[in-house]
Parts: structure tokens; C-alpha cells; sequence
């Protein structure tokens, strides 16, 4: 199936392009990854100037409302451009608390504008981007909590994803009961939405680059995208991710359980195959940190695990399927 988006969203999603594209993102990603915050926030909040964040925030907030094909636009742009920071747990977030009006009317207005960055920590996860976060919710069991601070920087195959365990103990408690537990699905199933747009955009920019590559890169007299092997193999990695673009924007529409499964699990290994595949063709030097391609290597396999590891979309797929064959 093939989905058209309308004038507005395509220009947007262009707009966003152009925006990032002259951001200089690969050094933005490394300032992030050394814990210098400083052009990411500024990215950030350029980004909150376009709209980007108010995409998930109810309009009583100050908020676009909840648009999930724009916001599948959006992140695609995200993740190709590589932006670090905790742009799905701060959707999510904002996911989370539109739901919960007493907080909301707090955080929500500062998210939308792009004023305020937010992580999200759910039953025991790690939370990304503490360091730079103006707030840390953690989701226990039906309570949320406003952490008060967080453990020291974990080890991540992507260094700009930037992992820490929050300290609950001590902090704010901001809202209990059975509605927080219901909020909480949704906004885990938000994240993992966005975390698959996101993923479909890092293979996306890594296919692109690697194509470049090929056509530059000359072996026995002649480029190495001439080579039927490596034909096959980039027409391999752009199937995958082609495939996965269908998947993600059906979810937009339905925002269905399944349907956000399927799209994770699809854009996440497609975005994983084509990693693998850059990696292979540029040799050795794709890995150097000299070369921008490598920051794009290194997110491929963090956001196929993160907010849902194949295996469980996987299985999510199946139970949603065998439930609808029952009920049917």
C-alpha cells in the first residue's frame, strides 16, 4: 500500500529538511555525546519554533493536538538527520501527561514550545538524556513520580544516547491511580511509534550516504556501484526500508498496537540491514569516528531495542492477531 501525504505535510517535511540540513547535525551529535548540550538545545528549540514538539500536545495546552502523521513526518526527519536529545521520550511524555490534567497544565505549555525537554522512564527502564533533562516522569506501577536526579552514565552503543537509572526515591509524586497505568500504554505505545519513524529515517540517511559512497569509490577502474554484488546489495537494504515506510504511516493512521508492532519491528530491522550494509561497503573507514556515517552506524541497532525489541513486537503482532481471529 502506498501512502501520499498532502501538500502541508510534504512541505513541512521538507521545511524540516531544509532546517536540519543546515544545522551541521554531525557536530551538534558530538557535542551531545561529549555532555555538552548546548547546540543540541539550541537545536531544540528552533525545532520547537516549527512546531515539531506541539505535534503531540492537546490544543488546551498550547498544543497542535495529537497528529500522528505529521508527527511520523516529523521524526523520520529526526532520525535522518541524526538530532540527539529525548525527542520520542518527551513526546511521550507529553503523551503522557495530556491525560493527566492536573500536571499537564504545568509541563505541557513548555514542551509544545520547545522550551522544555523531558525524558520518560517506564517500570524499571532507563531513562535517556537525564543529564539534560529540565524534568525526569517515572511511570511505577499506577504512580508517577518526578525523579530526584539519576545514577551515573551508563554504557551505550551510541554514545549521544546518553542512558542513566533515575533516582525515585525522594521524588515528587505527581499522580496515582489506575489512570496513570492507562496513560502510561499509551505513551509507551507512542514511543515506540516515533522511535520507528525515527528508525526509518537513520536507514534512510545511511542508504543515502552509502550510495554516494559507491558512486565515488572506484575498485579495478570502475565505481563499486557498477558491481552487480553491491547493486544487490543496496537494492536489498532499500526493499527493507520501503517496505517499512508503508508499515509506519498505517500505524500513523490506525495508532492500532499491532500496527505500531509491525512498524517497529520492520523499520527498525530495515534500518539495522541497511547499517550493516553501509558498514560492509564503506570497509573499515565507516567505522572511524573521523567519518560522519559512523554516528548514523552507531543509532541503527540502540533504536531497533529501544521501546520494544523485535522479539516483542513480534509476539505483540501475533497475540493482537490471534485476538482479532477469535473475536472474529
Amino acid at each position: 500500500m502506498r501512502f501520499l501525504l498532502d501538500t502541508e505535510q510534504a512541505e513541512f517535511g521538507r521545511t524540516l529538511d531544509r532546517l536540519l540540513g543546515a544545522a551541521d547535525t554531525p557536530d551538534v551529535i558530538r557535542a551531545w555525546s561529549s555532555g555538552d548540550h548546548g547546540p543540541g538545545r539550541a537545536l531544540w528549540s528552533r525545532l520547537g519554533e516549527t512546531g515539531v514538539f506541539a505535534l503531540g500536545v492537546p490544543e488546551a495546552y498550547d498544543g497542535a493536538g495529537f497528529l500522528p502523521v505529521e508527527l511520523a513526518v516529523s521524526y523520520v526527519e529526526l532520525g535522518r538527520h541524526g538530532v540527539p536529545g529525548p525527542v520520542v521520550e518527551t513526546a511521550a511524555a507529553a503523551r503522557l501527561l495530556g491525560r493527566l490534567p492536573d500536571v499537564a497544565k504545568e509541563w505541557l505549555p513548555g514542551i509544545a514550545s520547545g522550551d522544555v525537554v523531558v525524558s520518560l522512564g517506564v517500570d524499571g527502564s532507563y531513562v535517556l538524556d537525564a543529564d539534560s533533562a529540565d524534568a525526569v516522569f517515572v511511570v511505577c506501577g499506577d504512580e508517577l513520580r518526578l525523579a530526584s536526579g539519576h545514577g551515573p552514565l551508563l554504557p551505550s552503543a551510541d554514545p549521544a544516547r546518553r542512558l542513566y537509572a533515575p533516582t525515585v526515591e525522594g521524588g515528587t509524586l505527581l499522580a496515582r491511580g489506575p489512570e496513570v497505568r492507562d496513560a502510561a500504554a499509551r505513551a509507551v505505545d507512542l514511543a515506540a511509534f516515533l522511535t520507528a519513524a525515527q528508525s526509518l529515517g537513520v536507514g534512510l540517511s545511511l542508504l543515502h550516504r552509502t550510495v554516494e559512497y559507491a558512486t565515488q569509490r572506484a575498485q579495478f577502474g570502475a565505481p563499486i556501484g557498477s558491481f552487480q554484488a553491491v547493486k544487490h546489495r543496496l537494492a536489498d537494504a532499500l526493499t527493507g526500508l520501503e517496505f517499512a515506510r508503508p508499515l509506519v504511516f498505517g500505524a500513523a493512521l490506525s495508532m492500532a498496537p499491532g500496527d505500531i508492532a509491525a512498524a517497529k519491528v520492520a523499520a527498525g530491522e530495515a534500518s539495522y540491514a541497511a547499517a550493516r550494509a553501509a558498514l560492509q561497503l564503506h570497509g573499515a573507514i565507516g567505522y572511524t569516528q573521523e567519518l560522519d556515517l559512523s554516528l548514523w552506524l552507531r543509532k541503527a541497532r540502540p533504536l531497533r531495542d529501544a521501546w520494544g525489541a523485535p522479539a516483542a513486537c513480534r509476539a505483540r503482532v501475533l497475540a493482537e492477531g490471534v485476538g482479532e481471529g477469535v473475536g472474529g
